[in-house]
């Protein structure tokens, strides 16, 4: 994997992206790249359009403006569904596990393997062990019910199901925002270890000290526009606090202009 981002072309390519719901404009004229193994921080405030924006990447909303490349090739998604079957996923807040299943049955639901009419659980509990294994995530046990693990281990069965689906890219909603210090250290080290593997991640958080232990780039969003775009290793969680307070495009160079500055 290159040492700079701009050398891959982007897995993503969005451009001009805009979103209005009524007369409220949620994103107006967006660009959203992303490349391979890069971790890109989406922050803003609570009404920044981060979320509608991951939403049309995902097909879950449609935009009125703008396109969308995967991998170069121009694309309109019509469900996240569709989105999952070029390599997109996304772990919601709320993780959408099934408490009373335990964790194989949950990494593998609703395409549980079969052997004919039955379900293959032998197979499925292998395959859902060498899923963690790959994330080197620790639970107890692949038959533990999902309800009886802290929201740390929850959140890794949400990610070992992603990842089952062999993404090339996962989107992650607040990741860290409901877990203890322990847990948000063990979740931090499994997204360098996806990033490691080349899966390229996402991240939307208000907690600019996570973007910065394991991010590339982060990009800042106010009132649906994009202010800021910033490779990590070139700017300080000061500077994007100030431009998520304030939108100051004035001094939001892109990352690849700050690249571009840093290389003159």
């Amino acid at each position: 994997m290159p040492d700079t981002p701009t050398e891959a072309p982007p897995i993503i390519d969005m451009r001009g992206i805009s979103k209005s719901f009524g007369a409220v404009n949620a994103l107006i004229d967006v660009d959203l790249h992303l490349r391979p193994g890069e971790v890109l921080g989406l922050v803003g405030d609570n009404s920044a359009g981060k979320s509608t924006l991951v939403k049309i990447l995902t097909g879950a909303y449609h935009r009125d403006a703008g396109e969308v490349f995967i991998d170069g090739i121009p694309t309109h998604f019509r469900s996240p569904h569709e989105s999952r079957d070029v390599g997109i996923e996304m772990i919601y807040q709320d993780f959408a596990l099934c408490g009373n299943l335990d964790v194989g049955q949950n990494i593998f639901l609703g395409r549980w393997p079969r052997r004919g009419i039955f379900v293959d659980r032998r197979k499925m509990y292998a395959d859902a062990g060498e899923v963690l294994t790959r994330l080197k995530v620790d639970v107890n046990s692949v038959y533990q019910k999902v309800e009886s693990l802290s929201g740390g281990r929850q959140q890794s069965v949400a990610i070992a199901r992603a990842i089952s689906f062999e993404p090339k890219v996962i989107i992650l909603d607040e990741p860290t925002a409901n877990l203890s210090v322990m847990a948000t250290e063990r979740l931090l080290e499994t997204m360098l270890e996806l990033k490691a593997q080349g899966v390229a991640q996402i991240i939307i958080s208000h907690r600019l000290t996570d973007i910065f232990q394991v991010g590339d780039r982060v990009m800042v969003l106010k009132r649906g526009e994009n202010v800021g775009d910033r490779y990590v290793k070139h700017t300080n969680e000061h500077e994007v606090l100030e431009l998520i307070v304030t939108g100051t495009r004035q001094t939001a160079l892109t990352a690849d202009e700050a690249l571009a500055g840093q290389r003159r």
